[in-house]
């Protein structure tokens, strides 16, 4: 293989680089990311980067480390396309300039996901947040020192994390979630109502089922939120209602992509030089016995060791993992190993804390998932044990 490509700049990216340079990969690499930092954690940016006193870029790898390896990095970039016949994209620097053309062996996509917008909001509305990106974390930062009254809205990971984290800081929280209970999509109702429970034990005011009726504003900026008639003054409006996989790339390519890029079990794309990993990829699950989309550290990284291995020149092997993810809600760790269905049998088992838990789920007596609430123990437990019903 002569020249491979790489589209994106997140976990999954970085982890690739570092496999191709432990798996001395011989041929060329190049890293394509429309970010112009290079690839660093994105957890802390809804937790401690809010918090520290001078923030730093939290980076993946080493200084020097792409160039040690041998990797060109294309920086504040974009790929406008993919031209699968010719086996090259289209790359435009993303403050504008002359399109580039630049040919491939094969073409990784790690394209990640974006925050969805709510509907009818103004692009650049000032005091609304979406917190994905480091320059976002820092954009919010900036305003902190001006900000009292927050609302939140969305009860999933990123709209809780950032939620706890403000209030930490003395800010005056709401959190608003549309749907009957928090984390629908990720949590069974057991460990949802237990969550809730915590939150608002420790000050946190977290509404569920709540539709926003409108926005009040104040010229351009923020000023309120009207919740079943009632305005809910508002310095700041952090929203956290999800995300979207980014497929346009592929899609416009004619890659198969059903809420995601479809893989698979090769994590191959629909076309044979083209493989996908972490956040923009859906891939096949056998417990659940149908394609899935994560967004998780852990996905990411193992999905990029198992695509590194394969371009290295390892035998290819059918990518099977079980996936697991956390989230730090201030004193709270979730932690959640498996996918839950509604179909589980679910067993609750006290933690060793007041208030620490874990929810077992069972499918016809055999474990299926795990999610522990400050009960890092029983994962670690469990974790080996469920590996090996997918393996």
């Amino acid at each position: 293989m002569t020249r491979l490509v790489i589209v994106g700049g997140g976990h999954a990216a970085a982890q690739l680089c570092a496999s191709l340079a432990e798996g001395q990969f011989k041929g060329e690499v190049v890293l394509v990311s429309e970010e112009a930092h290079v690839p660093y954690h994105r957890p802390p940016l809804s937790k401690a980067l809010i918090k520290d006193e001078a923030p730093v870029l939290p980076v993946l790898r080493p200084d020097g480390f792409y160039e040690t390896a041998g990797i060109q990095l294309r920086l504040a970039t974009r790929v406008l396309a993919i031209q699968r016949d010719a086996k090259t994209v289209d790359l435009q620097p993303v403050h504008g300039g002359a399109v580039e053309t630049l040919a491939y062996d094969h073409l990784v996509l790690a394209t990640g996901a974006r925050a969805r917008r709510l509907p009818g909001l103004p692009v650049k509305a000032d005091g609304v947040f979406q917190v994905r990106t480091f320059d976002d974390t820092l954009a919010l930062r900036e305003k902190l020192a001006t900000v009292q009254n927050v609302v939140v809205l969305g009860g999933g990971f990123i709209g809780l994390e950032l939620a706890a984290t403000l209030h930490s800081l003395g800010k005056k929280l709401t959190v608003l979630e549309a749907a009957p209970r928090l984390l629908t999509r990720s949590l069974s109702p057991e460990m949802s109502s237990h969550l809730l429970e915590c939150h608002q034990t420790n000050g946190l005011d977290v509404r569920v089922g709540q539709t926003v009726e409108q926005l009040v504003w104040n010229g351009e900026h923020i000023a309120g939120v009207q919740v079943a008639g009632v305005v809910l003054p508002a310095d700041a409006l952090l929203v956290g209602i999800g995300s979207e996989p980014n497929t346009e790339l592929a899609a416009a390519a004619g890659l198969d992509c059903n809420n995601g890029v479809v893989v698979n079990e090769a994590l191959l794309s629909s076309d044979a030089n083209i493989s996908a990993i972490g956040d923009c990829v859906a891939f096949h699950y056998p417990l659940l016995a149908r394609h899935v989309r994560l967004e998780s550290v852990q996905s990411a990284n193992e999905q990029a060791r198992a695509v590194a291995a394969r371009l290295c020149g390892q035998p290819a092997k059918a990518y099977a993992s079980m996936p697991w993810f956390w989230s730090d809600q201030g004193d709270l760790r979730l932690q959640v190993t498996g996918l839950w269905r509604p179909e589980y049998q679910s067993t609750l088992k006290p933690g060793p804390k007041p208030g620490s838990l874990s929810v077992l789920h069972y499918e016809n007596g055999e474990l299926r998932a795990i999610e522990s609430l400050n009960s890092p123990i029983d994962q670690m437990t469990t974790r080996k044990l469920l590996q090996k019903t997918i393996a």
